[in-house]
């Protein structure tokens, strides 16, 4: 793989992260990059990242053996139109968009098609661009990919060697069956959060007494509504069909649950809380999702001079990072006060040992 020439359409967090992997991981170094942000591709020439930087599509492109283009959906369409005369015979073209079935169907209904393969990288992060990005992004992450009629078997192969090689695990999906699953685990949770959020904002009395108290369970419930507005935007118009049916099943399951509280028939409620909690505890703890996790500790401390200081010294001098600490006054459902935020899971589970060693009562989140 090493001799592969490579090129990367967008470098954001995740075509960012593409070339670090590609580099680091994999010690290929015939990297070259698109992108109209000059500083990105700047950035990623002095660090050695890329060997050829253009800010738009460019014979020493078309020349490459694997693309990947790492841009919104409608913007991906756009450069396979442009790719698909261009490059050679044997180059495969494949992306990092969130939705699969448009992209795909667009590829499908050409007579002539480039070798194409949909590719999903499930993992994020909460900061973009390319100064946001990091090699080991795609660790332990699912990585779905997606036939078309251009591709072979041995297209394939080649492209999951790449996506092992950067640390991902790569998961072949029928890209209607991606579209559903996605619009069940990520884009409609997305839009309900939005949508409690809302509901607080439009309920909210003038002296803002929701807003104050909606922290703790609430605040951590609805944090995916702090995503980019205009990537949701992109999102839902790409997988509108899939993501209008999931709304119609949640909202039957929220009809039912009316019923069982209209009928006061409290077995219903209770097998509605511990059916999901069976579920839920089932989930993994190894594997990234669509949804970043919190990276988050609780500490049990009782209020007094020098507190936090303490820890953030103990963590400090143990080489951890301290995203952000405060102290949360809305806790109903929490089993301490002091909130923690670290940088990644690996820092959660040193501090959880460090602090529980100082005789620390501590929740992971």
């Amino acid at each position: 793989m090493v001799d592969k020439k490579i090129s990367v359409i967008g470098l954001g967090l995740i075509g960012g992260s593409i070339v670090k992997a590609l580099k680091e991981r994999m010690n290929i170094t015939n990297i070259a990059a698109v992108d109209n942000n000059t500083e990105s591709l700047n950035q990623a020439l002095e660090e050695g990242y890329i060997v050829k930087g253009f800010s738009k599509l460019d014979e020493y492109i078309f020349d490459s053996d694997i693309i990947f283009i790492c841009t919104p959906v409608s913007i991906t369409i756009s450069y396979i139109k442009e790719l698909k005369d261009n490059v050679k015979d044997n180059c495969i073209i494949t992306d990092t968009s969130s939705t699969k079935g448009r992209i795909i169907d667009y590829v499908n209904s050409l007579d002539n098609p480039p070798c194409f393969i949909g590719g999903h990288p499930m993992t994020g992060a909460e900061k973009t661009g390319f100064k946001s990005s990091y090699a080991h992004l795609f660790e332990n992450a699912y990585y779905i990919l997606s036939h078309t009629k251009s591709s072979a078997d041995s297209h394939m192969d080649t492209l999951c060697k790449i996506i092992k090689g950067i640390g991902a695990i790569p998961l072949i999906l029928d890209a209607q069956l991606h579209d559903e699953i996605t619009a069940t685990i990520s884009h409609v949770p997305h839009v309900i959060a939005s949508a409690l959020v809302n509901l607080v904002k439009n309920s909210d009395s003038e002296d803002k007494k929701m807003q104050t108290l909606a922290a703790g369970g609430f605040k951590d419930i609805t944090r995916i509504a702090s995503s980019s507005p205009q990537m949701w935007e992109n999102i839902v118009l790409s997988n509108s069909e899939k993501i209008k049916k999931t709304i119609s099943d949640f909202i039957e399951t929220l009809k039912s649950f009316m019923e069982y509280i209209d009928t006061n028939d409290s077995k219903s409620i209770y097998n509605f809380f511990e059916s999901a909690k069976a579920y839920r505890d089932s989930f993994s703890d190894n594997q990234k999702g669509l949804i970043q996790p919190l990276h988050e500790l609780v500490v049990d401390v009782v209020d007094k001079p020098g507190i936090i200081g303490d820890i953030a010294t103990l963590l400090g001098q143990n080489g951890i990072n301290i995203k952000n600490i405060n102290v949360s006054n809305s806790r109903e459902f929490e089993q301490g006060c002091l909130r923690i935020t670290l940088p990644d899971s690996d820092s959660v589970d040193i501090s959880y040992n460090l602090l529980t060693d100082k005789g620390y009562k501590v929740f992971k989140i």
